[in-house]
């Protein structure tokens, strides 16, 4: 049996350092993703995190038992992106728009991910209108690890877009990623692990 942990194969890409900003190359990626606007502490947020990964979970399963693969659980990741760039700085949460993801391995077909949209359909009802399978092209990004609570990303994202871009010449080309390490409704808000990355021209 092989085991893809991602944050092991793609080091780079899950392991930024957090005292500086760094470039990578991203390749291309396949995810499962839903989409959807507003605060993300409201209902509608959490009940996409759940579709997510109870559709990941009988992948994983279904992957073991047919193909002898595991992998290890991907963190949730969501791109970000408002209509007024300075609400995405600002994190005026209200007027967000996301796009929540788990990337899956380079091995999930269609049968095997719409296997783990049905078990899904089976335990939570109808399927979100979104909920699908989609490759990410990101290329060239910029990206840092923040350790503390969200709260704190306003001054991280107000670096990046005001000050780090512009000293370098480049613009995003992309939406706002971000990437959480940890399960915030486990781990304490000082301890969180973000990884913010902006793909750039």
């Amino acid at each position: 049996m092989t085991t893809t942990d991602f944050r092991d194969r793609l080091y780079e890409l899950y392991r930024p350092p957090s005292d500086h900003f760094t470039f990578v190359d991203v390749p291309d990626m396949q995810f499962a993703v839903i989409d959807g606007d507003g605060n993300p502490e409201g209902e509608v947020f959490a009940k996409a995190i759940k579709w997510l990964f109870t559709t990941i979970y009988p992948i994983k399963q279904d992957a073991k038992k047919r193909m002898g693969k595991r992998f290890a659980e991907p963190p949730l990741e969501c791109l970000w992106w408002a209509d007024d760039m300075s609400d995405l700085i600002l994190r005026n949460k209200d007027k967000l728009k996301w796009r929540l993801m788990i990337v899956l391995p380079h091995w999930t077909d269609d049968a095997l991910f719409e296997q783990g949209v049905e078990t899904a359909v089976g335990r939570l009802g109808e399927k979100p209108t979104t909920l699908r399978r989609e490759v990410m092209k990101e290329g060239r990004s910029v990206q840092i690890l923040h350790k503390g609570p969200y709260e704190e990303l306003e001054e991280i994202n107000t670096k990046l877009y005001q000050d780090f871009l512009p000293e370098h010449d480049l613009k995003p080309n992309g939406f706002h990623h971000q990437i959480y390490l940890d399960d915030p409704t486990r781990t304490a808000s000082q301890k969180r692990k973000t990884i913010i990355r902006q793909p750039v021209i």
